[in-house]
């Protein structure tokens, strides 16, 4: 990797997510808003961008970096679910364990992770990412809301299949796979409004960050230690698992990328919907985003020697 462009790319990111604080703290943007803008992004702009981002024609190649993604992807979060269940047993952590587990498995793969990898590594970065999103929202709202439950419904397993997401992801598979191509204005719609998620989603990022209590955050000793668990723990297990497999160096690098960001943001929305508690939660994402611009740049680094 360019590290010039990586760090480029990174200043580029944080300067998005500082206008997103700024605009919370001038309350130029409410609650209210910020819900709505995720909202489109997550059932709008992401769809688009996730479909635009297959090539037009069929290659071999990126059919097998699209496989490589989708079962690296299943092999890290697997891993990263029974990792998490070791680590964060319920009986040391009554109340917040499944926070706490859900923190260190599923990290901001859409919110950062899009605009980071298609930033870093283009159209050929998006498409091993696209099969790493399928299993990632699969598991997302199977087990991850499992977690906030206490127990498992297959039915919201068998919601996920109709999450806008996969769909975009599922039906872009295909027109890839038949080398089927949009008319130019509707693929020129499609990416119009794919490039509204790398922006709007980082300022929403900064939207939140403002409303966390940095200070007090800070002396909360369990959070702390679970995000620097999530945010250097789950990158180096992830590195180690692809290796034992034979997965390509390059397809390593984007999953490890992806594993190296903060913990979701999902985490805050599932905490208010199944728990009606954000407490916790937003202490977890919002210290997790703080300590990655630390973490961030030395995973990649390290990565650099390794791969």
């Amino acid at each position: 990797m360019d590290y010039t462009i990586f760090y480029s790319s990174l200043a580029t990111i944080v300067l998005i997510v500082m206008i997103g604080f700024f605009v919370a703290k001038k309350k130029w943007v409410n609650e209210g808003a910020n819900k709505a803008i995720v909202t489109l992004l997550l059932n709008v702009a992401w769809p688009c961008a996730l479909f635009g981002s297959f090539p037009g024609k069929f290659s071999p190649e990126y059919l097998t970096n699209f496989l490589w993604g989708a079962g690296g992807g299943l092999l890290v979060l697997t891993t990263a679910i029974l990792v998490s269940r070791i680590l964060f047993r319920k009986k040391k952590n009554p109340k917040n364990y499944f926070e706490y587990q859900f923190a260190f498995i599923f990290n901001n793969a859409s919110f950062l992770g899009f605009p980071l990898v298609s930033t870093l590594y283009g159209q050929d970065g998006l498409v091993p990412y696209g099969g790493f999103i399928i299993v990632f929202n699969l598991a997302l709202f199977g087990y991850g809301v499992a977690l906030f439950r206490e127990k498992f419904h297959v039915k919201d397993l068998l919601k996920t299949f109709l999450n806008p997401n996969v769909i975009a992801v599922l039906l872009g598979f295909v027109a890839f796979l038949f080398s089927f191509e949009l008319p130019k204005f509707s693929a020129d719609t499609v990416k119009y409004i794919g490039a509204m998620m790398t922006p709007m989603s980082l300022i929403c990022i900064g939207f939140m960050l403002s409303r966390a209590n940095i200070r007090q955050i800070f002396k909360r000793k369990m959070v702390v230690l679970t995000c620097i668990a999530q945010l250097i723990l789950g990158p180096l297990i992830t590195f180690g698992a692809l290796k034992l497999i034979g997965t390509p160096n390059y397809v390593i690098a984007i999953l490890v990328l992806i594993q190296a960001l903060p913990t979701a943001t999902s985490l805050g929305l599932f905490a208010e919907k199944y728990r009606d508690d954000t407490g916790n939660a937003s202490e977890l994402v919002a210290m997790s985003t703080i300590l990655s611009a630390v973490t961030l740049p030395i995973i990649i680094w390290l990565m650099g020697i390794l791969i």
